[in-house]
């Protein structure tokens, strides 16, 4: 009942075949079977069990694994489904799995080159259940062969079989050189059936593979006029891409023979597909004239499925012109998919009525829509000019509405289904951005040079274009104002238009893009923050990057050219958890990121931020995350390119970039890997790319030296002296524990009486004070209060786990769930102290709509001093509500800034020296030992810390006492009062002044490092940039410390003179 397909021959030259030396006896099992059963005509038994044996083609691994019983059940099914289809048009579906512990093997009917719709896909539960989750410890490889034959005489489908397999490495754990050895590393089922060609070409992908983030991807054609692609990558660096690739290749109307997934025990997978052009690309390619028949017919054209409403889809809109071309783009196209493997447009793309590239640019605009959109509107921008700022109630209102209106008025699925209704627009869009963003390489793979000559003279505009272009329609793309009045037209309503008008937004402020390289591992754009709107964020950005990758979303934004900060992971506890963070991923972004420009003032970067939200599946996946994103900025940061691996980019900047990162929370440990994988991608800023790196790398860690603490906590030494307190004697409450940077050492360097901790694993408390040795123990050992021993805790104390649930209480009350009481807790009476140090905490965690709870009946508040170590802890309407109420309370701009001098030192370090003498000098020996000048020249980053929080307090603390203002009205006066004059100065001619230039640079800088090094060689080898702004950082700091913020006419007249007189008698000299 079926008929065979000569032209599909396989070709083994690089796997042995499976041969089945028991199959005759098994097949006369499966005879007995059948008739037994009874469900078949006994006439027919023969011919059906010969055509499957026999005809259709199925590889012998089938009938290796699956007993008699089971074949005969297939041979069954697959009967009575033909004789179904007799009475039906195009409607064969066979479908047929088989689990066991170390595997399973999939069957079903399929077209060569028609990716399914509807019915299970066994190829998205293979990489659900076996690829995705697959790690050195525990890895499946898979087989899959098509089968030679027709499973109808009327439709072309043929079966397609899965053999998964649980792997058995030769060694499960290689280290060294071992892990570099194929024959080591692989599987033992794949050595005994790759021959040495296999071998020899996985083993230099392997290599290729470990030695980069990204995929590696390689083609070869066969005798046979098919082709081998291979790709390899690092495990758990993507999810869904061997069904992704299925798409991506039927797009082009190219269909696999078989396909094999292999796992290695260093932790590489690579995927082989073999390639060719399915019979409906090969009559579309006959009958079109060249290139120019494939080129035009773009992925919205009008072609139609030759199946009608059958779940197989017919012939994909823009067949490529011959299988080189595809391959070509496949070998492109599948570094995206890589990237962005599945995404809610997915389904567009397997009906070919999106491209790949529509498909993921419809998901990268998606989520910026998701983050951008002018939600508050012109009402909004009213009701701000109407209500009274300093009126808290009127604030408070406007809090909440700012809240709703973001909340409500455009949700993440009504963005995807306005896009989705005009898929039309969107692919209008998408020819924007490609005209501005895609470029054609100068040195490009032969297949798609090849083939950009034959297209070169079909498109009318000035692109040089590949087939990555073809799929544009041959008419220019419209511009900005034409798309504007289009979207006018065909959009039914305003929330319609405002989405649509928002991706023409991202395309006009997108200045760079990796969208178009060759490799990458998460998608990154460089945006101008022009379009944020005033009313949302006053203060301009100077940068912003969108980084979207499979496992995340990520920010970047800058206030400063030179600019530090830290990279923070956000995770979800929940799907609920997500969908907030989500919401306010880049509100929380842009304020840590504002609060540090205004904590860096003494420093000569500005603030920066960094954050990854991760996608709530991926939640164990921080450090791949992590990697990706840091991988996919590089992509911006350096120019050049290396043929088949980095092209060059469409540049709408116009000016280099270096951006520095640092640790913050959920990063502290990757510091090192981005410093070495900067240097591997040849960044010339590698040394001074990140902070906080281990002493093998010449970091200072802020956690083992306390960096962030000694800044926090001069603030509470600097209230226990203005008031004449004994620290001893005071209580304090502290969000952030024992295992945490901060958290840890403030236990260790403060002397008060602490009544209560929060931290991630619940609440401790105890009002006579918790055990003073015992919380030492903990900071020591950087454990959570979990750990606590109970028998530490006095008669009024208890600990609550957030797993923990009907808690009674010392004093009665019911605690009904764990994770609810440690949330509020901060908001709760046993709370009181009087000082709350926050150590940690989710930003604005105390708002004007709930430090009301902080008041006690009669108008008191529950504390008397607040240090806020955690950033943006309270929000500012908070703050002056409290200190309205006579708080005494610093803000986290003045108060946890001494991180960010400890790195911003780091950096001068690495700036300073060369290679070698900042291997001797700042690194950690073989034998465990830090250099002596490494130790001295950390004294000296302390000094400076503590000297800049004592001058900070004294001014804040003065100034508030004369003005009458409040502290954090003041903290924010003095750092943009700072600021602004560093800004100013460095565009002034001050700098020129060579006799003052070295006086203040030796004031500024560090007396250990002048004692090591010449001035002169650090003003050789530090950028002029960085060098400017340390001399703009210093007089600004120290002279709005000694004046304050709002100085008198002549006072900087009176403060430079000094430096003046100086510098004139140390020329003289």
């Amino acid at each position: 009942m079926t008929i065979a397909d000569p032209a599909a021959v396989a070709n083994h030259s690089d796997y042995t075949d499976n041969v089945y030396s028991g199959k005759l006896d098994h097949r006369a099992q499966v005879c007995a079977l059948i008739e037994k059963d009874g469900l078949v005509p006994k006439h027919v038994i023969e011919s059906e069990v010969k055509w499957f044996y026999d005809v259709l083609g199925l590889d012998d691994m089938y009938f290796m694994l699956e007993d008699p019983a089971t074949v005969a059940g297939h041979i069954t099914s697959l009967y009575g489904a033909q004789l179904t289809s007799m009475n039906k048009t195009n409607s064969v579906d066979i479908t047929f799995e088989s689990r066991r512990e170390q595997g399973a093997v999939f069957i079903h009917n399929s077209v060569p080159g028609i990716s399914k719709t509807e019915g299970p896909n066994y190829e998205k539960m293979i990489d659900a259940e076996y690829l995705d989750i697959s790690v050195p410890q525990s890895a499946f490889r898979v087989e899959s062969y098509r089968s030679r034959g027709k499973v109808s005489k009327s439709l072309d489908a043929s079966l397609r079989t899965y053999f998964v397999n649980a792997c058995d490495f030769v060694n499960a754990d290689p280290k060294g050189d071992a892990a570099l050895d194929i024959n080591q590393v692989s599987d033992r089922t794949f050595l005994a059936k790759a021959t040495p060609v296999v071998l020899d070409l996985y083993g230099t992908v392997m290599a290729k593979v470990l030695g980069r983030t990204g995929p590696v991807i390689v083609s070869e054609e066969l005798p046979s006029g098919s082709y081998r692609l291979v790709i390899g990558y690092r495990q758990r660096s993507t999810q869904g891409y061997f069904s992704a690739l299925s798409d991506l290749y039927h797009y082009y109307g190219l269909y696999s023979s078989r396909k094999y997934v292999e796992q290695f025990s260093n932790g590489v997978t690579i995927i082989s597909l073999y390639l060719d052009l399915a019979k409906h690309a090969k009559r579309l390619a006959a009958g079109s004239s060249g290139a120019g028949s494939g080129a035009g017919s773009g992925a919205g054209s009008s072609a139609t499925s030759s199946i009608g409403s059958s779940p197989v889809l017919g012939a994909t809109a823009a067949p490529p012109v011959s299988i080189e071309d595809g391959i070509a783009q496949i070998m492109r196209e599948a570094s995206l998919l890589f990237c962005i493997p599945n995404t809610p447009f997915q389904t567009l793309f397997k009906t070919s009525e999106l491209s790949v590239q529509e498909a993921v640019y419809g998901y990268a605009g998606w989520i910026f829509a998701q983050h951008f959109l002018n939600r508050l509107g012109s009402e909004y921008a009213t009701l701000v000019d109407i209500l009274d700022p300093t009126d808290g109630t009127d604030m408070a209102v406007l809090a909440k509405l700012k809240k709703r209106l973001r909340q409500e008025t455009f949700t993440r699925e009504l963005i995807l289904d306005i896009m989705l209704r005009h898929r039309d627009l969107l692919k209008d869009l998408y020819a924007h951005f490609a005209q501005a963003h895609y470029i054609h390489t100068e040195t490009p793979a032969p297949g798609i040079r090849r083939l950009a000559d034959r297209l070169a003279d079909r498109l009318q505009d000035s692109l040089h274009v590949s087939l990555s272009m073809a799929r544009l329609q041959d008419k220019a793309p419209l511009t900005r104002d034409e798309l504007l009045v289009k979207i006018a037209r065909v959009t039914s309503n305003d929330h319609d238009a405002m989405v649509m008008r928002a991706l023409v937004d991202f395309n006009e402020h997108v200045l760079k893009t990796n969208f178009y390289q060759p490799t990458k591992v998460a998608l990154s754009f460089r945006m101008d923050p022009g379009f944020l709107p005033a009313i949302e964020y006053p203060a301009k950005p100077y940068g912003l990057f969108l980084v979207i990758g499979n496992e995340f979303r990520g920010f970047h934004v800058r206030f400063q050219d030179v600019a530090r900060g830290g990279i923070r992971i956000v995770r979800s506890r929940n799907a609920e958890a997500f969908s907030i963070n989500q919401r306010t991923l880049f509100d929380e972004n842009y304020s840590l990121a504002s609060t540090q420009h205004r904590k860096n003032k003494d420093i000569p970067e500005g603030g920066s931020k960094g954050t990854i939200l991760l996608n709530m599946d991926a939640q164990d996946k921080a450090a791949v995350a992590f990697e990706k994103y840091v991988d996919a900025v590089l992509d911006l940061l350096l120019t050049g390119q290396s043929p088949g691996i980095k092209d060059r980019l469409v540049d709408r900047l116009g000016r280099s970039e270096i951006l520095f990162f640092g640790p913050d929370e959920g990063t502290a440990g990757f510091m090192d890997w981005a410093s070495q994988h900067a240097r591997r991608r040849g960044a010339p800023f590698w040394k001074a790319f990140t902070t906080g790196k281990s002493q093998a790398l010449g970091g200072i860690p802020h956690d083992i030296y306390g960096m962030t603490t000694r800044s926090v906590h001069q603030y509470v030494l600097g209230i226990v002296r203005q008031l004449g307190l004994d620290e001893a004697a005071c209580t304090k409450f502290q969000t952030g524990g024992p295992d945490g940077d901060l958290g840890s050492n403030e236990i260790k360097i403060s002397r008060d009486r602490t009544t209560a901790i929060v931290d991630g694993s619940g609440v401790l408390c105890d009002p006579r004070g918790i055990d003073r040795a015992e919380l030492t123990r903990l900071a020591l050992a950087r454990q959570m209060v979990q750990h606590f021993d109970l028998a530490k805790l006095g008669p009024e104390g208890f600990r609550v786990l957030v797993d923990d649930f009907q808690v009674t209480l010392p004093d009665g009350s019911l605690v009904q769930d764990g994770l609810s009481f440690r949330n509020a807790f901060h908001l709760n009476r046993m709370a009181a102290a009087d000082f709350f140090v926050p150590c940690g905490g989710r930003p604005e965690a105390i708002d004007i709509n709930n430090v009301g709870e902080l008041f006690e009946p009669d108008g008191s508040t529950r504390f008397k001093y607040v240090v806020e170590g955690a950033n943006l802890f309270f929000t500012q309407d908070a703050r002056l509500r409290l200190e309205k109420a006579g708080v005494h309370l610093f803000k986290d701009a003045s108060a946890n800034k001494g991180g960010v001098t400890s790195s911003s030192l780091e950096v001068l370090a690495a700036l300073s020296f060369s290679d070698d003498e900042f291997a001797a000098l700042m690194c950690q020996q073989e034998d465990g030992s830090l250099p002596a000048f490494y130790q001295e020249y950390v004294a000296d980053v302390q000094k400076a810390i503590e000297a800049n929080a004592a001058r900070e307090f004294a001014c804040l603390w003065s100034e508030s006492k004369r003005t009458g203002k409040p502290k954090s009205v003041l903290s924010d006066e003095l750092s943009v009062a700072i600021v602004e004059l560093r800004k100013s100065l460095e565009s002034t001619n001050l700098w020129d002044n060579e006799p003052l230039r070295h006086l203040i640079m030796r004031l500024a800088l560090p007396a250990r490092l002048l004692k090591e090094i010449e001035l002169e060689t650090i003003l050789s080898r530090v950028p002029l940039n960085y060098l400017k702004a340390i001399f703009g950082a210093y007089l600004a700091s120290h002279f709005v410390y000694e004046y304050g913020a709002n100085p008198g006419q002549f006072a900087f007249f009176e403060f430079m003179s000094r430096f003046y007189t100086k510098a004139g008698g140390s020329a003289d000299k």
